[in-house]
């Protein structure tokens, strides 16, 4: 998924867009190394030495790796586990219905 997620930050970058990751591998030695490179330059969490049972995961209710959530400008969860198209087509529909409803300058950023 990090080419997608690449271009989809770039197309983005000057939008009120964020991409963000949590990483689930137990060794955070080994992955800054890793993030780097794949080019890896949106925010990425560490979600802690217990892996996938890490804090991040349980507070969000992750149980499978990727989960994906897109959330709008309010923070509420619109769309889970798109991917793709699928994904492009809901952070433009999100994009589109804040810009018609003028809440861009209400961004959580």
């Amino acid at each position: 998924m990090y080419p997608h997620e690449r271009s989809l930050v770039k197309r983005l970058a000057n939008k009120p867009f964020a991409l963000i990751g949590v990483n689930s591998d137990r060794d955070k030695a080994k992955l800054k190394p890793r993030l780097e490179e794949e080019n890896i330059t949106w925010r990425s969490f560490w979600n802690g030495p217990q892996g996938t049972s890490g804090p991040i995961s349980k507070a969000w209710n992750v149980r499978s790796w990727p989960t994906i959530y897109v959330l709008d400008h309010k923070g509420v969860i619109r769309y889970k586990n798109v991917r793709g198209e699928k994904m492009d087509e809901a952070v433009e529909t999100l994009l589109a219905e804040m810009e018609a409803s003028g809440d861009a300058s209400d961004t959580k950023e």
